[in-house]
């Protein structure tokens, strides 16, 4: 496919986005910045973008298999990915299987309880307001999603799960809860966008419960590096 890659078009914590000579695709960088606590510690993890490049792709290409929309068009570089251009549907979608987290902190749970279910729950992506939790009411009251769009993003996560959950055990991992995004086509498809990473899921040994994600980083526990390298080690060896 032969795209050039244009003017940025926007930069996150994670990733940068560049527009292309085709307007149906953009181009996505992986950064090694660290963020947590919405911006309020920063780092670097070295060669985290590659490994979170690398995953991702491999994830999306999985979910496809599996019945999945993604906007994964093809891996680039080490860093780099074509991906389908989209809107961003303006909200945070979290499964969660096991308590941790904010969930512990909010509900008085301790940390590594097994819920009876997977929950979904929805955080309005707004760093001014902390991303705060928001329901399915607001969502369709304040038009950041239809209550069809609202319908397929939800079946979409859980179906995420289901896949993700299964291959994980597999290769000796827990799927502890994770962050997926959501984004509009130009025909107003939702697919699946953004990550699949340590950057957006908490990863735990099947065995031993060690923390292989981002929760290293935010709770200063070291080995970060080792973490990510051990999470993309298990996978390729699939």
């Amino acid at each position: 496919m032969n795209i050039t890659k244009l003017e940025q078009k926007y930069e996150g914590k994670a990733k940068k986005v560049f527009a292309t000579s085709d307007p149906s695709f953009y181009i996505v960088e992986y950064k090694d910045d660290a963020t947590a606590f919405n911006g309020l510690k920063k780092g670097t993890i070295s060669g985290k973008g590659i490994i979170n490049n690398k995953m991702s792709n491999l994830m999306f290409q999985l979910l496809e298999k599996n019945g999945v929309k993604t906007h994964f068009v093809e891996q680039l570089n080490d860093r780099e990915t074509l991906v389908k251009a989209v809107s961003i549907v303006p909200l945070e979608i979290i499964i969660r299987n096991v308590a941790a987290g904010s969930f512990s902190k909010r509900y008085g749970v301790p940390e590594g309880t097994a819920l009876k279910c997977p929950t979904l729950e929805f955080s309005l992506k707004n760093d001014e307001l902390n991303d705060p939790l928001i329901n399915d009411s607001h969502i369709i009251a304040l038009g950041v999603a239809t209550e069809k769009e609202l319908a397929e993003i939800s079946a979409l996560a859980y179906k995420v799960n289901e896949v993700l959950k299964e291959f994980f055990a597999g290769i000796g991992v827990k799927l502890i809860d994770f962050k997926i995004e959501a984004g509009r086509l130009p025909d107003g498809s939702i697919v699946l966008a953004d990550e699949i990473s340590p950057d957006t899921c908490r990863f735990w040994d099947a065995k031993t419960n060690e923390k292989l994600d981002k929760d290293r980083f935010r709770r200063d526990m070291g080995g970060v590096e080792q973490a990510y390298q051990e999470m993309f080690r298990r996978i390729t060896n699939v």
